[in-house]
Formats: C-alpha cells, sequence, structure tokens
C-alpha cells in the first residue's frame, strides 16, 4: 500500500489523542490539585506525625534504657495522658471552624478522636496483658472493689461505639441515630476525666484541667452557645479573611 503523501489521499488525523499527549495534561491537572489541597494538606500531615509522636518517642525511652523504675505504671499513664489529650483536642475542633473559620480543624477531627481510642486501648491492654496478665478473675476483682477500673471501662467501651461507627457508612446506616450515638462523648469524657481522678487519688492538678478544658470545648459545642460565640467573634473572623 503507497503511503498518502504519494498516493494523492489526505493523511487522516488519528482518531483520538495520544496517550503520550494526554500524560502532560493529566500531570498539570494533578499538579493543579495538591497545589489547591497544599495548606489543609500539609496541616493534616502535622497532625498525623504529632499523634504519632509520643508513641515513638515512648519506644525509643524504653528501648534505650529511659523507663523509670516502674516502667509498667509510666507506661499505664503516659498512654492514658496522650488518650485524654488526643480526645480533647478533637473536641475543639468544631469551635475553631465555627468561632474562627479555621475549616482545616474539620478535616483533622476524626483522626484526632481515633489517635485518642488507639491511646485508650493501649492504655487497657497494658493492664489486663502486661499488668494482669489476661488473668480474667484478678480484673473481675477489680471491676467490682476499684471504682476508677469500672468508670474507665464505661469510658473506653463508649469510646469503642464512637470509633467504630465514625466512618461514612455508618452515618449512612444510623441516619438521624448517628448523631443521637456520638452525643455520648458529652458521657464519656466526663467518665474518662472522673476515672482519672479516681486514679491518681494524692495530686489531683491534672485531670482537673483536662476537665475544665474539655467541660469548655463541651460548651461550646451546644448550638446555641456556638451560634452565640460565632457572632461575636464575626469581627475577629472578618479581620484575619481580610
Amino acid at each position: 500500500m503507497e503511503p498518502p503523501e504519494l498516493s494523492g489521499r489526505p493523511a487522516q488525523a488519528p482518531a483520538t489523542e495520544p496517550i503520550a499527549g494526554r500524560a502532560p495534561k493529566r500531570a498539570v491537572t494533578n499538579v493543579n490539585r495538591t497545589v489547591r489541597r497544599t495548606p489543609t494538606f500539609w496541616f493534616r500531615c502535622l497532625v498525623h506525625a504529632i499523634c504519632i509522636a509520643p508513641a515513638v518517642w515512648f519506644a525509643a525511652h524504653y528501648l534505650t534504657g529511659g523507663a523509670s523504675a516502674n516502667p509498667l505504671q509510666e507506661a499505664t499513664y503516659f498512654t492514658g495522658d496522650w488518650a485524654l489529650r488526643f480526645v480533647v483536642a478533637s473536641l475543639a475542633c468544631t469551635p475553631l471552624n465555627s468561632m474562627f473559620g479555621f475549616k482545616p480543624a474539620l478535616k483533622v477531627r476524626r483522626a484526632l478522636g481515633l489517635y485518642g481510642f488507639f491511646y485508650a486501648l493501649a492504655h487497657f491492654f497494658i493492664f489486663i496483658g502486661i499488668d494482669y496478665q489476661f488473668d480474667l478473675q484478678l480484673i473481675w476483682l477489680d471491676l467490682a472493689s476499684k471504682r476508677y477500673v469500672l468508670v474507665g471501662l464505661a469510658a473506653l467501651l463508649i469510646f469503642a461505639a464512637l470509633a467504630i461507627t465514625s466512618t461514612r457508612l455508618w452515618m449512612k446506616r444510623l441516619g438521624k441515630r448517628w448523631k443521637v450515638l456520638h452525643r455520648l462523648v458529652y458521657l464519656a469524657i466526663p467518665l474518662a476525666v472522673v476515672h482519672y481522678v479516681w486514679l491518681v487519688k494524692a495530686d489531683i492538678r491534672t485531670p482537673v484541667v483536662y476537665g475544665i478544658i474539655a467541660g469548655t470545648f463541651l460548651i461550646l459545642r451546644v448550638p446555641a452557645v456556638r451560634s452565640t460565640m460565632a457572632r461575636l467573634l464575626s469581627p475577629v473572623r472578618r479581620a484575619t479573611n481580610m
């Protein structure tokens, strides 16, 4: 068959753009998307790094011989502290958005709550697995005799329900009941604080501070309070957006 140049027939353009021609356009589109999402993307990366850092630090601290004379107690307090910190931090996300217009906070709210739950789970497994060697009889005796254990377990079970149902799939399945279920955070946080107070007994300053901060964030989540504060802080939001 003669080539088109020799046969006099006009050369036909390809029906579709070559794959090689489409690749640069796709690359440009992907770069544009990345640029648009950069502030939120890097904020989320920072939050994940902050949440993982305590576990990495404690592992290195323990492996390099930096643990205290009672490493089991140190690990129990460490994981419990960070569990409460991240859960309290997750409560701050809604007020930060509604009052100050900081929308990236909403993107990390679920992650903060889940990290808090994972640290709480580690706290629990140190107690039943390392301290009590999964001895159900001893655990049952503690549940019956030590009130801080019972309150802590109740808080953990609520946090577990909230963590499991935090996905969009569960939001769709539960519908309006999802919000009702997740209002249990108003019960779980006080239970966790009370668990901490009863555990330390003597110096209760740290759990009381956590309780005050958590209580403030919980109050700011109430719709009436949230709308009032947003209205009062609207000049600040306008000034920062200018």
